[in-house]
């Protein structure tokens, strides 16, 4: 594949919307949602509304030295539906996006590693919330107790990475931060070989 350069013509720092108020509709522990009065880039009045997410969203992919790795399923309220996942959770802003990593795998899986490396930065529904999601590569794991929240009725599934890419790229994983923290952590792995 021959690299490539975006066009020239424009200015990444650009915005070609105006907001002319906001208003703040609701708030809990977890998001803020405001309506902002704006005008498009076309000229035309309108409404935005934002989401905006007072944690960052960590996930893990969890693999072994045998090439296993970790999946989480949980009912998903928002969806109506059973969802596998990579192991995951929310950080506090004002906290390491590592520490935040590090305990989000053993509060779900009971993991430790004693090796990490980030894979990603991710904007999960850019159009609508200000999410920033960081996805990490867990090594060198050992077993340690399990201690998911009281919100959260888990069941751990152990199986080869490859068979978890697989299931992201037939939808049976249709999670965001999994499908692209899957592929991530293959590509990384294969890299290494």
């Amino acid at each position: 594949m021959t690299p490539t350069t975006p066009p020239t013509d424009f200015d990444p720092q650009h915005n070609p919307w105006q907001t002319m108020s906001s208003e703040p509709k609701y708030q809990n522990p977890w998001i803020r949602v405001r309506e902002d009065q704006v005008i498009n880039p076309k000229g035309g009045p309108g409404i935005y509304g934002v989401v905006s997410m007072r944690n960052k969203a960590i996930g893990i992919v969890p693999v072994d030295a045998e090439g296993n790795t970790w999946l989480v399923g949980q009912y998903r309220y928002t969806l109506g539906e059973y969802s596998w996942e990579i192991p995951m959770g929310g950080g506090p802003v004002e906290l390491d996006i590592l520490e935040s990593a590090q305990r989000e795998l053993r509060e779900e899986t009971g993991l430790l590693a004693a090796r990490w490396t980030r894979i990603a930065r991710l904007h999960t529904s850019n159009s609508v919330t200000d999410e920033e999601g960081f996805v990490f590569l867990a090594e060198d794991l050992t077993q340690a107790d399990w201690e998911p929240e009281e919100t959260e009725d888990l069941r751990l599934w152990k199986l080869p990475l490859a068979q978890a890419v697989a299931l992201a790229l037939d939808d049976t994983i249709t999670d965001a931060i999994s499908v692209a923290g899957l592929l991530k952590a293959e590509r990384v792995l294969a890299g290494r070989g």
